[in-house]
């Protein structure tokens, strides 16, 4: 049975409203912190694409009013998701957003909102992060994703182990994650919830999920990658290396 819902979510942020508005409405924005690679066509009724693991998700811009109101909305057959997104200006620079997902769930509804409700802390979070730290800067977006197992073990402890990671972290630890094959991770803990675990460094966000039915989930957005490989062969270089710690 389809169960609809509506969620609600607020952040201030210490940016500007144009700053936030470039974060949420353009596709070089999104991918500095949301899921996947985005474009945006940039006026109402302009399609949105989101590329993730190789599947593309669009919808349709249904708001489109810079630098304060922006909304665009998806799904076929009956079924739909809808976004909104309200940027107020505060004084001193800073900023509120406000945002709206809306939709249709199936089954397993409670879930699935139990997940979207969480994922999207972890998201309006590292959209904080990015506006802090690295605001402006392009990041090449690196996902990858491990369904479970039938049978198998719980997917977190792998994770950890093959990490390097001995111990329970919280925000504010420094961290060096040691994934076989890719060069070490020198940061610090931004955050680190139950199947959370957010790392900033230098130059990149690196995010580990534990999404629904016990997949593993990547998604890491790396600001200077002049230099380093192409972003499509380190991204396969972290999908081999998910394969890999399971084996």
């Amino acid at each position: 049975m389809a169960h609809e819902f509506d969620l609600r979510k607020q952040i201030t942020l210490e940016a500007t409203p144009e700053q936030v508005w470039e974060a949420i409405a353009t596709g070089p924005g999104q991918d500095a912190w949301f899921m996947g690679r985005n474009e945006v066509e940039p006026r109402p009724g302009g399609v949105t694409r989101q590329h993730v693991g190789g599947h593309a998700e669009e919808g349709v811009v249904t708001a489109w009013e810079p630098p304060r109101r922006f909304a665009f909305r998806g799904g076929a057959d009956g079924a739909f998701m809808a976004c909104e997104f309200i940027v107020e200006g505060r004084e001193r620079g800073s900023t509120v957003l406000r945002m709206v997902q809306s939709g249709v769930l199936g089954d397993d509804w409670d879930t699935e909102y139990d997940a979207l409700n969480r994922g999207w802390d972890l998201y309006l979070h590292t959209l904080e992060q990015y506006l802090t730290h690295f605001t402006g800067r392009r990041a090449a977006v690196i996902f990858g994703a491990r369904p479970a197992e039938e049978g198998g073990v719980p997917v977190w402890p792998v994770l950890e182990r093959g990490l390097g990671i001995t111990g329970p972290l919280s925000p504010g630890d420094r961290v060096r994650l040691t994934p076989e094959g890719l060069d070490p991770i020198d940061g610090v803990v931004d955050y680190a919830r139950p199947d959370f675990l957010g790392v900033r460094t230098e130059d990149a966000l690196y995010r580990f999920i534990r999404g629904m039915h016990d997949t593993l989930v990547i998604g890491h957005h790396v600001f200077d990658h002049a230099g380093r490989a192409d972003p499509a062969e380190l991204e396969q270089a972290w999908n081999d290396w998910l394969a890999k710690i399971f084996c």
